[in-house]
């Protein structure tokens, strides 16, 4: 997996080194030696991580970092520090300004890669769905806010030792955050399994469990696939440590365990994963406000049309039979004319909401487009589908519509128009779910010019 690595560092033989070792791996490099230039590479050239120095001259790597998360542009690419540096003080000083991870100089080429791959993956998943998460911005949706708090989010930790797991809680509760405690990963899975975590901490100190293994299914599994896991871990752990890296841990706290640093790392953690649920949701609410009608709540056109071909393909192949009612508000323009648009919609909002209650939990209702409603009805015989479009044209004859507040009530009714697709013949022409809506809006079309106010049914 290729990316782009910009690397900073203002002594020029530890640049040439890095810039060495990541272009063997295939990766593109861009080496700058100093602070200022770092933040304009960053944001011109658009890197997926940056390797930063802490030391040195004029602005140093801290306050690089710092700059970078403060930057829309710039926020969401990984920093990861490169130090002489091993006292956690400057660990958590680093973390506080936003930093990812630390590597201690000289870099161990394995702990590189291993970190490198692991955060490359992470900025590319987070690419995704900021990209995707645009078009909520576009519909006014997800607005922008401040990062979230991790007060009252949901921490795990697997761990046997009573005094690390103390330290840990301590840590944890310190930064609002709830811990439940599980001695060993059988039961870490049962406790997830009842409650949902926003991060998971496992310890390898003393510990029997496999943790490739915890990881490899932490991630395959659907309900966990997006919870971080911080692992506590010491050097004898190295190797173990790289591969659960490349099998999607996201962090490492080192024994022993510093409770600055924890409180530091698991907020980036959780905070990183809460970010990552807002942009899952109005990623959701978006997609949802494509295929919704904004004024009554009904699905669209373009959803009804999808769903009716995939309905089809799925009768066709079971056996059974699709009816469709077109349903058309009489005198709508009436409506509009003489008592206004704000009128006219709350009529359609009446008449949507009447239908919506008046059909079964499975039956599809959508607005079809200005003041015509479809209802498809799997499972359902002509005769069957007939009996229910009369019991809807009567419920909306019964509404009790009022244009103006207080005003005399005016009478709504509907036209609708029945066609049903049961036979094999049916199911063969081309495109029957556009032969279906077609045979449905002739009959809607029968009712109006019999003189409105009724059901009339097309034959295939």
């Amino acid at each position: 997996m290729s990316a782009r690595i910009l690397v900073v560092d203002d002594v020029a033989a530890n640049l040439r080194l890095l810039e060495a070792k990541l272009a063997a791996e295939y990766y593109e490099v861009l080496a700058v030696q100093d602070g200022l230039r770092a933040i304009e590479a960053a944001q011109n050239w658009g890197p997926d991580l940056v390797l930063l120095d802490v030391m040195m001259p004029g602005i140093d790597g801290y306050e690089v970092c710092r700059q970078l998360k403060a930057d829309r542009d710039t926020e969401h690419i990984p920093v990861v520090m490169v130090t002489a540096l091993s006292e956690t003080g400057e660990r958590v000083r680093g973390l506080e300004a936003g930093a990812d991870d630390f590597l201690t100089k000289p870099v161990d080429d394995d702990t590189l890669f291993a970190r490198v791959r692991s955060l490359v993956r992470l900025k590319r998943l987070l690419d995704e769905w900021r990209l995707r998460a645009e078009t909520t911005h576009q519909l006014g949706v997800g607005a922008d806010a401040l990062p979230p708090s991790v007060r009252g989010a949901r921490a795990l930790v697997i761990a046997e030792n009573e005094v690390l797991v103390e330290r840990i809680a301590n840590a944890l509760a310190a930064e609002g955050i709830d811990a439940t405690v599980a001695p060993d990963v059988s039961t870490g899975w049962d406790t997830l399994s009842r409650a949902p975590a926003d991060l998971v901490i496992v310890s390898l100190l003393d510990s029997g469990d496999d943790p490739l293994r915890f990881a490899s299914r932490l991630r395959a599994e659907q309900m966990t696939r997006e919870v971080p896991l911080l692992l506590v871990a010491d050097d004898a752990h190295r190797h173990l440590l790289h591969r659960a890296f490349e099998l999607g841990a996201n962090d490492t706290i080192l024994a022993p365990v510093d409770p600055n640093e924890l409180r530091v790392r698991t907020r980036n953690q959780i905070r990183r994963k809460l970010y990552q649920d807002r942009l899952r949701a109005d990623l959701a609410y978006s997609i949802s406000l494509a295929l919704t009608d904004p004024l009554t709540g009904l699905h669209n056109q373009r959803y009804l049309r999808g769903h009716l071909r995939s309905l089809i393909a799925s009768v066709r192949t079971a056996g059974g039979a699709v009816s469709a009612l077109m349903i058309d508000l009489d005198h709508f323009k009436r409506i509009n004319d003489e008592h206004g648009h704000p009128a006219g919609d709350a009529a359609l909002k009446l008449v949507a909401a009447c239908i919506r209650a008046n059909v079964r939990l499975f039956d599809t209702v959508a607005r079809y487009g200005g003041e015509e409603f479809v209802v498809i009805m799997p499972g359902t015989s002509q005769a069957d589908a007939a009996i229910a479009a009369e019991r809807l044209r009567r419920e909306i004859e019964a509404l009790d519509f009022h244009p103006v507040p207080e005003g005399p009530a005016l009478r709504l009714t509907a036209s609708i128009g029945l066609a049903t697709l049961a036979a094999a013949a049916d199911f063969a022409v081309d495109a029957p779910d556009e032969k279906l809506l077609q045979r449905a809006d002739r009959a809607l079309y029968e009712s109006k010019r019999q003189g409105r106010n009724r059901v009339s049914v097309m034959a295939g």
